[in-house]
């Protein structure tokens, strides 16, 4: 057992105080969301203009473009391009899948 008991009076400083600042009311990630809805709605619907008819594939590839857009630090700045290069996927998907049903019925057609 220790036999030493040597007591230390507590000695406290002075008074401590700091200053809160109050939290954002809106949180920063929801302005950037409520930006990044703008641009993405904007867009899309310069794309839809020109082919209404591709309503669901255009708006699939925004949404595949706003998701790898949020994966990175700057959502904003990449998802022009991200959707830019989604929509290029679309259309020639869309393109395609014309191209392929029009031969399709011929070949039904002549049979």
């Amino acid at each position: 057992m220790n036999k030493n008991k040597t007591r230390i009076p507590a000695e406290f400083g002075p008074e401590t105080r700091f200053e809160l600042r109050p939290a954002p009311a809106v949180p920063f990630r929801a302005t950037q969301e409520t930006r990044f809805e703008r641009l993405k709605d904007r867009l899309l619907a310069r794309q839809l203009t020109a082919a209404p008819e591709l309503n669901v594939p255009l708006r699939r590839a925004a949404n595949e473009a706003a998701a790898l857009a949020w994966a990175t630090v700057f959502p904003l700045l990449v998802f022009p391009v991200l959707f830019e290069e989604k929509t290029e996927v679309a259309l020639r998907r869309a393109e395609r899948q014309a191209r392929i049903f029009a031969d399709s019925r011929e070949i039904v057609v002549t049979a």
